[in-house]
């Protein structure tokens, strides 16, 4: 079974009140390439100060890991940071934990999370607490709004609140399963498998291209480009740029940010140029 919450150390309840309370500036200093990557690194650093404090170069390369991308729901956020500290714990006492499950894990995890946080807590709870607010506000109650935020906000922190414990304390119990049986190899594979095609799936969601030279006879088009390389591979142009930035970053070092500028400079020029 997982650890009960009373049986969290004095220093472990400290850290799980600070991790709470840093939760919230999770999209305070979003960016394009990285959205909520600060936040998250600033949310779990107590835990990474604790569990790394004799070990300045485990200490640098868990902060360095967390500056990825990331996104997902507000309220599921905490759960999420929970067992990403538990497994910090794990491996700052276990010497054989392969820190490199830690990422995997995450990312394949801040996907499901991010579905369903925000389809029951914007699509459901919000709409919810907006009918009820408004139907007082209709009827002249002056304390709509304020029963409006109550009803949104009183379950949300609640399930912030406890989701950050029961996270860490799942995951303390459950990552250390995981190696005794040898299972932590598979899910680590798993989560790999699923991050990859979580960012398939944003790459064909989030990069357009439309290619526009089309060839024309006796003002007639005859010949559409897009079309002939729908046929051939659908998303081919958006995956080619993708892929590119991705080899710029890796193997050439270029910075995310002049990426961001080349692709916006790219992206005027195809459109006065009539190319896209």
């Amino acid at each position: 079974m997982a650890k009960d919450t009373n049986q969290l150390t004095k220093e472990e309840n400290k850290m799980l009140r600070k991790m709470y309370w840093r939760s919230f500036t999770l999209y305070s200093a979003v960016t394009p390439a990285k959205q909520g990557a600060s936040g998250f690194s600033y949310t779990i650093q107590p835990f990474i100060d604790t569990f790394y404090k004799d070990d300045p170069n485990g200490k640098a390369k868990a902060m360095k890991r967390h500056m990825a991308y990331f996104n997902t729901n507000v309220a599921l956020f905490p759960f999420l940071s929970g067992v990403v500290a538990s497994m910090k714990k794990e491996n700052s006492e276990n010497p054989d934990f392969n820190e490199e499950s830690i990422q995997p894990v995450k990312a394949s995890l801040m996907g499901p999370l991010a579905g369903i946080g925000d389809s029951l807590f914007w699509g459901v709870l919000r709409v919810i607490a907006a009918s009820i607010g408004i139907t007082l506000a209709q009827a002249g109650n002056v304390l709509a709004p304020i029963v409006f935020l109550l009803l949104f906000n009183v379950p949300v922190q609640l399930i912030r609140w406890f989701g950050g414990k029961l996270g860490y304390t799942l995951g303390n119990q459950y990552v250390s399963d995981l190696y005794k049986t040898g299972m932590i190899n598979v899910l680590t594979k798993a989560a790999s498998i699923v991050g990859l095609v979580m960012v398939g799936a944003m790459t064909s969601n989030m990069v357009h291209f439309d290619l526009k030279w089309n060839m024309e006879v006796a003002g007639e088009t005859v010949f559409k480009s897009q079309e002939m390389l729908d046929q051939i591979f659908v998303g081919l142009i958006p995956l080619a740029i993708t892929l590119l930035s991705f080899w710029l970053m890796k193997k050439k070092n270029v910075s995310v940010n002049w990426l961001i500028i080349g692709i916006i400079v790219f992206a005027i020029l195809a459109s006065v140029l009539g190319i896209a």
